[in-house]
């Protein structure tokens, strides 16, 4: 079973702005939901290697074998060496957005011999609905249609693929030359796929969309001469990511583009993560802004602004990618799971759960984009001065907390430090943009909150801010009590808090695990990448840059060949490997925002832009 399943970490992405296909190292598509990222999948070998079903173009013998993008593109290449000769695998997906008109929605694969002669075996084999359609596979002028389900697939190609009475498959093999090309095109929805001029012309266009796209802002820092160069591809990379899981209707950003990949082999700990967290927005925007990519903050800020108009006892942690409150969550019993780790899960019961935090992330994000620029109009204003009322009646409740536990809810420090944080930048622009709003009281609000949470969520004995109310327990979030300007980073409490969570979260290779304590789970889980980011920018905004950038150089180590991150990396074997959902966009923003703090604050002569970002609060005071 388990050499059925490529690491995590070797994956490769392509994506077109609506949905993702992963690319494992062999040459087979082993992930792909259609039409979008949260839809079933017709290809979950990584959740299945026998039912899932997958695409594959493989070698016949022995070879070798490596992986990497076009230079600053989400175009990916598969190169496989024999003794006989190499072939290069290029797939990618043309972008939705407009100016990008193709002939069709499709997945397209060309296969070139860069040298000597080679031989292949391609191997169709599409599972709809996770494996759960009756499927049909048939032949129909030369090319393949799949169906099953409410979904139809054509699969045309210049090699002869045939097929089997009741094989539900259709497989080739053949064998090239030097500079000589195949192309295999897997289309779905409308239109014809084209020719072979066309593929070529479809590749030189999704080429340049990337490109064009990853240069959009000469005047972003990214490109600015005063940024360390030694970053700029992981940063690249990791903005080329979070582009992928843009959806371009909506501009919701998906937390990943998988489902159910573990945190911990055998274990349950595996979670549907093709949705949105309204949590992520000012991490979000920060990142995008800071990077240039002005259309697409403005696209998520316009996404989450209409969470804020709802009336708040409504807001949800999640949504679908177009605005989806159904999220139900089920097992998917007939499907093993990657390495056997099951179940396999769709939909997040998450998106029922009271997780308080989330306004006060939802009204940092409205203050980060007002600061960026944005404005807000007078129903704006009412919808947000709404949620600021709905925090002042329900702060003093428990809730399941950022980490959203499967266990009773408590008072968790993080989540009351974020309705701190709602009051606090609610009051600050009020101030700012003379808005009517009902000072006095949102004032004695957020001093209340605040006395609340230094007298019972820092633990005197222990010097630390603790996980909930009156424990001992830590949890990284602490890390950001400074970044919001509850307390100076130069306090004795966040000095305190910091060097303990170094001694009891984080690892000897610098990763951070998320908390300590019970969940209400069974097993364990890995280092949390994002934790990991959040001790670099407390190190670094502490005014210990020499050792966080030092430990950011640290933690790029374990990027994958390709520069993804998964959600967490697990450090128990010699060698780490990648856990959870891959890539995940909370990852790679962690690398983005922490680059730039990081080229703002060691170069005192830089010209780049003050990465504001999170940290808008009075409170905050960086030491010299």
């Amino acid at each position: 079973m388990t050499n059925n399943y490529p690491p995590i970490e070797s994956y490769g992405i392509v994506g077109n702005l609506e949905t993702c296909a992963l690319v494992d190292p062999t040459g087979a598509i082993a992930w792909y939901p259609l039409p979008h990222i949260e839809s079933p999948s017709v290809f979950a070998a990584i959740l299945d290697a026998d039912q899932g079903g997958h695409f594959r173009i493989s070698l016949l013998g022995a070879y070798e074998t490596e992986q990497r993008y076009l230079p600053q593109t989400n175009v990916l290449q598969t190169e496989f060496r024999t003794d006989d000769g190499t072939v290069q695998i290029t797939d990618f997906m043309p972008p939705t957005e407009a100016g990008m008109q193709e002939p069709c929605r499709a997945l397209y694969r060309k296969i070139k011999c860069t040298d000597g002669t080679v031989d292949l075996e391609v191997d169709f084999t599409p599972r709809h609905d996770y494996g759960l359609a009756d499927m049909e596979v048939s032949s129909n002028d030369g090319n393949i249609t799949a169906k099953g389900g409410n979904q139809q697939l054509t699969l045309s190609s210049d090699i002869d693929l045939q097929t089997e009475t009741d094989s539900m498959n259709a497989a080739a093999t053949t064998q090239l030359e030097a500079d000589e090309s195949r192309w295999l095109v897997l289309a779905h929805g409308d239109g014809s796929p084209p020719d072979a001029t066309g593929c070529d012309q479809a590749l030189e266009r999704t080429i340049s969309y990337w490109r064009e796209w990853t240069h959009n802002s000469d005047e972003a820092p990214l490109f600015s001469s005063d940024f360390d160069s030694s970053w700029q591809e992981i940063v690249i990379r990791s903005a080329l990511v979070l582009k992928l899981l843009t959806h371009t209707e909506t501009g919701a950003i998906a937390a990943a583009p998988t489902t159910s990949l573990p945190e911990e082999i055998g274990g349950v700990r595996n979670w549907d993560y093709r949705y949105s967290w309204p949590r992520d927005a000012a991490f979000t925007v920060q990142a995008l802004t800071q990077m240039g990519y002005l259309q697409e903050a403005d696209a998520y800020f316009e996404w989450f602004l209409e969470l804020c108009r709802m009336p708040p006892g409504e807001i949800q942690p999640l949504y679908g990618l177009h605005g989806e409150v159904d999220l139900e969550e089920r097992e998917l019993d007939h499907l093993e799971g990657y390495q056997g780790s099951s179940p396999v899960r769709t939909g997040n019961a998450a998106a029922d759960q009271r997780q308080i935090d989330v306004y006060g992330e939802l009204v940092l994000a409205v203050s980060v984009a007002v600061h960026h620029g944005w404005e807000l109009g007078e129903n704006d204003w009412r919808a947000y001065s709404n949620i600021v009322d709905y925090v002042i009646q329900i702060w003093e409740q428990p809730d399941s907390g950022i980490w959203e536990v499967r266990s009773q809810p408590r008072h968790f420090v993080h989540s009351k430090v974020m309705c701190w944080t709602a009051l606090d930048r609610a009051i600050a622009l009020a101030e700012q943009s003379e808005w009517d709003a009902p000072l006095d009281r949102w004032r004695d609000s957020r001093e209340r909150i605040r006395t609340t949470i230094l007298d019972r969520g820092f633990n005197e004995e222990r010097n630390t801010f603790t996980r909930a109310f009156d424990g001992e327990e830590l949890d990284a979030t602490a890390l950001l009590i400074p970044m919001v300007g509850f307390l100076p980073f130069n306090d004795e409490r966040i000095q305190g808090t910091i060097t303990a969570i170094r001694q009891e979260l984080e690892t000897d290779e610098g990763f951070v695990r998320r908390y300590n304590g019970e969940d209400g789970l069974p097993g364990d889980e890995g280092t949390f990448v994002l934790c990991s980011f959040w001790l670099v920018d407390t190190l670094a905004l502490s005014g210990q840059i020499e050792e966080a950038c030092e430990r950011f150089q640290s933690l790029l180590e374990y990027v994958s060949p390709l520069g993804l991150l998964a959600e967490e990396i697990d450090l128990a074997d010699d060698a780490s490997t990648h856990r959870g959902n891959f890539p995940q966009a909370f990852s790679h923003i962690g690398v983005i925002n922490s680059a730039l703090y990081l080229n703002w604050l060691s170069d005192s002569e830089t010209t780049a832009p003050e990465p504001v970002g999170i940290w808008l609060g009075e409170g905050v005071a960086i030491p010299d």
